[in-house]
């Protein structure tokens, strides 16, 4: 008999999407997979190291980080101790698509002004989520 929890097969369902979303926006936006990183806990969330630098920071490095609740958003490296710099975030939209992910990026690095709006917390079930990260499963 195997161990069996509630919502294991979904969890891993959800993994396995969010893995091939995270390789398609990677690809998208131009960064090796080894760029990237995700985790499903209590929230899902994902990063990609970018390799552009934003004029406003040139020696720090950005990452596009995404989470189930907030969606992506184009930030600066801190240290631990230091507040986020987030340059800009999407749309409501939990899930859009790589390439609109990677015009939102380039966008948001070519903007002169700054300054992100406040998250949006996305209303979006993770069953739903779920079944919209299955079409990434290879």
């Amino acid at each position: 008999m195997t161990d069996h929890w509630p919502g294991q097969d979904r969890n891993w369902e959800m993994s396995l999407g969010l893995a091939g979303y995270l390789h398609a926006v990677a690809e998208a936006v131009g960064v090796p997979d080894e760029g990237t990183t995700f985790e499903i806990s209590d929230t899902a969330t994902a990063y990609v190291a970018l390799a552009r630098r934003w004029p406003a920071r040139p020696g720090r490095d950005l990452m596009l980080v995404w989470s189930e609740r907030t969606g992506w958003a184009v930030s600066v490296e801190t240290d631990p101790d230091e507040a986020p710099i987030t340059i800009a975030r999407i749309g409501d939209d939990p899930l859009p698509t790589p390439d609109t992910v990677a015009r939102f990026v380039t966008h948001a690095l070519t903007e002169r002004r700054f300054g992100a709006r406040p998250p949006t917390v996305i209303k979006t079930s993770r069953a739903r989520l779920t079944w919209a990260l299955s079409r990434y499963i290879a």
